[in-house]
């Protein structure tokens, strides 16, 4: 198995150490199954994953996601609502992170993920709809981000973009680039400096439209590894994985589209 992706090359080692366990009970790794006859039988066959698979993953982990977002925004009170979006964005990265680099796949763990950042997303979308007064921008932002999804999983689907070695690295660097300014946008934001970067001006705008950008094109990565993880056989519970790296990029595409609608709503 080669791969240029090195997450995927990961998981294929991962896979094929599963695969030559043959999921043995605790102990017996490598041995063969006894039978009742005293015959040793084949171990249990490991089921590869696919599309379809990769697909129920992220529409569950989407209605999980609703869901929790939904109990978020009609339990938590208003006087909460900033505690309960900080709280939710800081432990959803914590187990975004521990997600990312797990060298096995962990079903509970996205699952909680889920849950977690569908308390973000409430928050996020209470805010900017009921605080703010953006009346209508949580549906136009969920309609906008399932569009571009759907646009660039067909614009994949034909081969217009293609996950070749240069573009991952670009994408790679791009994401961790985003990522430090974001960062370091909110560190100074808490001393008090204001950078312009989320403030509604013309830099606040171009950077929203850099980020949206580059979270469509994310879609592409996400793609690319659910078909080599299909090519390379890793085992069905991996369509976890892939379902997370999908719901990460839509859950960054719709704050991104929520902030950016709200900059023009902001200007009538």
């Amino acid at each position: 198995m080669r791969t240029s992706n090195p997450v995927l090359a990961r998981l294929g080692r991962a896979a094929e150490r599963e695969r030559a366990a043959g999921y043995a009970p605790a102990g017996q790794f490598g041995q063969p199954y006894p039978t009742a006859a005293g015959y040793p039988a084949a171990p249990p066959a490991v089921q590869p994953m696919s599309v379809d698979d990769v697909v129920v993953k992220t529409v569950t982990l989407l209605g999980i996601v609703g869901a929790s977002a939904a109990a978020a925004w009609v339990l938590v009170p208003d006087a909460l609502l900033s505690a309960a979006w900080i709280g939710a964005a800081v432990v959803g990265l914590v187990l975004g992170l521990v997600i990312s680099f797990s060298r096995m796949a962990n079903p509970a763990l996205v699952v909680t993920y889920a849950v977690v950042e569908g308390v973000f997303v409430g928050m996020v979308s209470k805010y900017f709809e009921v605080v703010a007064g953006f009346q209508g921008i949580v549906l136009q932002a969920v309609v906008a981000t399932f569009g571009v999804f759907f646009l660039m999983a067909m614009l994949y689907k034909v081969r217009a973009i293609r996950a070749t070695p240069k573009f991952v690295r670009g994408m790679i660097a791009a994401m961790v680039g985003l990522f430090a300014v974001m960062l370091i946008n909110l560190v100074l934001s808490l001393f008090g400096v204001d950078t312009g970067l989320r403030s509604g001006g013309a830099l606040a705008i171009g950077f929203s439209v850099i980020c949206i950008i580059v979270a469509a094109l994310s879609f592409v990565l996400s793609f690319h590894e659910v078909e080599e993880g299909v090519r390379m056989g890793l085992p069905q519970r991996y369509s976890w994985t892939a379902a997370f790296g999908i719901l990460v990029s839509l859950i960054w595409l719709y704050i991104e589209i929520l902030r950016l609608l709200s900059f023009f709503q902001g200007d009538d």
